[in-house]
């Protein structure tokens, strides 16, 4: 910065000299003379531009550099001022994390013994009353769904608040998404869904976790096939953008508001009567873990589209 400085101040200068060396060569080929008591003064005057112009020039070049340096300083401030929001909010965030572990591992511990009890002996129940008491057997499997939403609460809970663990090895990406349809492939079919597969073309293999990477896939279809509804559509896609793999889940849904998008992948926080607000937040931690990003916008259907951004390890990126 300091060396652009002073070419600025210099160029000011030389550019001075100039203007004020074409304006004498100017004023002598009109003729025009300068006197100072019966001398000629021609040339002082002409020195006396020149030397003024330089300075003026000097000024100039030195004055548009202080502005420069200015506006350079206040970006590098903001950009630090945005670092250290950026940072502050992180720490916030690992802070409340560390906390939750802690609450969640004492939760699983004091709530699932207890309740598998509870549904050990409602399971007992319903199998000894008779079959005309109709009224004790839904009571008794209505308590049995709630402790296993219960259950899968604190499943989840446990899964977004321990350490996540990456078993990295060269996976390819149609077997990562037959395995995800696979697997949810009852509940798809149970919901009336039709499911189309989108590859762009060969595809490298991923150096990913397959289990954990499946497991969001997994997720992303079952909420795409609960807002598609009966006789709705999925569609899931894979291709090669740069040096990124894009996965995307996406429905003929309503879509999510853009006010909500910016909150989805928060932890606990749901549109869902009966949701726990941590699927998705699970979901972008372990697409973080893999170096990766987790976004959701507008289908081409209308729905929702969740797309899956993890970067290729080109030690691995052959062709699948």
């Amino acid at each position: 910065m300091a060396m652009t400085s002073r070419i600025n101040r210099w160029w000011g200068l030389v550019g001075g000299v100039l203007l004020a060396a074409s304006d004498t060569a100017l004023i002598l080929a009109l003729g025009i003379t300068f006197q100072v008591n019966g001398g000629d003064a021609t040339l002082f005057v002409g020195l006396f531009f020149g030397s003024s112009f330089a300075l003026l020039g000097y000024m100039v070049g030195w004055v548009m550099e202080a502005r420069r340096r200015d506006q350079e300083a206040a970006a590098v401030i903001r950009e630090q001022v945005d670092t250290i929001a950026a940072t502050r909010s992180r720490l916030a965030q690992s802070e409340k994390l560390a906390a939750l572990g802690q609450l969640a591992t004492a939760i699983a511990h004091e709530v699932r013994n207890p309740l598998a009890v509870i549904r050990s002996a409602a399971q007992g129940i319903a199998e000894t009353v008779p079959a005309a008491d109709a009224a004790t057997r839904r009571s008794c499997e209505f308590i049995t769904d709630e402790i296993d939403r219960l259950s899968s609460v604190v499943t989840s809970l446990l899964a977004f608040a321990r350490p996540m663990q990456v078993n990295a090895r060269p996976v390819p990406v149609p077997e990562l998404l037959d395995r995800a349809l696979l697997l949810a492939g009852e509940e798809l079919a149970a919901r009336g869904v039709a499911v189309r597969c989108e590859a762009g073309g060969p595809l490298p293999a991923l150096h990913a976790d397959p289990d954990l990477v499946c497991q969001v896939l997994i997720g992303l279809l079952s909420n795409a096939a609960e807002a598609a509804g009966q006789g709705g559509t999925i569609t899931i896609e894979a291709r090669r953008t740069e040096k990124v793999v894009e996965l995307g889940v996406a429905d003929s849904g309503p879509g999510v508001p853009p006010e909500m998008r910016a909150r989805i992948f928060e932890p606990f926080f749901t549109t869902r009567a009966r949701g726990t607000g941590l699927g998705l937040a699970v979901a972008r931690q372990i697409v973080e873990a893999h170096g990766g990003q987790i976004d959701v916008g507008d289908g081409p259907s209308g729905g929702a589209r969740f797309v899956i951004r993890l970067p290729l390890d080109e030690r691995t990126a052959v062709a699948a």
